[in-house]
């Protein structure tokens, strides 16, 4: 699964390259070195705040511009309609793009109803080629098609092989929703990189525990966009496509499954407060 076709016909690599947390100065290398390597779909975000860097690479990368898939997401401070519409011309701006490929409402919290019936106007004018949400639950995101006009055509939530998003992977596939990852490591908690049935899985193909990673959710239809500083690594993550697992292989990695992150809980109400309520300017 090299690319995937979105609910609206437009068609998005199924391996990205992810920025969140790498500083601004060195988003730009980072994001050329990815393109040269053969990264075509580059993910950001308004509170990454890396967007001009992103934008920057991917002009002076020689590329053509419709051949590079580029995302990036308004934050929850932004979420009244007009707020939501000059928050996306600024990204627009900061990409010194004249289109983002996928928008994205990038949590559940705050006026996300407004928020989304803005990003369907700009969808509306060509602004924005594809629509989406992160960290949706099911319910959540069924409550906001049903009562709108456009589905999301992808939910970027955290999936990885301690919170592997079953039921949701099967909802999103029967609703023709994109199933998207973030933290496909899962930011290194929990030993991943050590965890010893990845690593004989790992062993057995010549690969990286990384690499195994990837291959695994790319063969579940789970979009995927790595993260790296490190070339060689971006080259090893970019490599899944050379090998394949088994059905016996699949069925070990799904037994590492705990359905609860280690990063943060969802549902705990700090949490909930702390995202909900962070601000990204003034």
């Amino acid at each position: 699964m090299r690319e995937v076709r979105l609910n609206n016909g437009v068609v998005m690599p199924s391996i990205g390259f992810g920025v969140y947390q790498i500083p601004k100065n060195d988003t730009k290398r980072c994001v050329l070195d990815a393109l040269e390597v053969g990264y075509r779909m580059i993910d950001t975000a308004a509170s990454y705040f890396n967007e001009k860097e992103v934008g920057e690479a991917v002009r002076e990368s020689g590329l053509p511009r419709e051949s590079v898939f580029v995302t990036s997401k308004l934050w929850v401070q932004d979420y009244e309609y007009e707020d939501a519409l000059k928050a996306a011309e600024k990204s627009l701006d900061e990409l010194g793009l004249e289109y983002i490929d996928l928008y994205l409402l990038h949590k559940p919290y705050g006026n996300y109803y407004a928020a989304w019936r803005a990003l369907e106007s700009l969808y509306e004018q060509g602004r924005i080629r594809a629509i989406g949400v992160t960290s949706f639950s099911d319910e959540r995101l069924q409550d906001l098609y049903l009562h709108n006009k456009i589905k999301p055509a992808v939910n970027q939530i955290e999936t990885h092989p301690f919170r592997q998003q079953q039921k949701s992977n099967a909802f999103l596939k029967a609703e023709g929703i994109v199933h998207e990852t973030w933290a496909p490591f899962a930011e290194g908690q929990r030993g991943i990189f050590s965890n010893p049935v990845l690593a004989k899985i790992a062993a057995a193909h010549g690969k990286s525990i990384a690499a195994v990673i990837l291959r695994w959710l790319n063969q579940r239809s789970v979009v995927v966009i790595p993260k790296s500083a490190k070339r060689e690594r971006m080259v090893d993550n970019f490599n899944i496509f050379d090998f394949a697992l088994s059905t016996a292989e699949m069925q070990e990695i799904a037994a590492l499954n705990e359905e609860k992150s280690p990063i943060y809980d969802e549902a705990d109400l700090a949490t909930v407060r702390a995202i909900g309520l962070h601000t990204i300017h003034e």
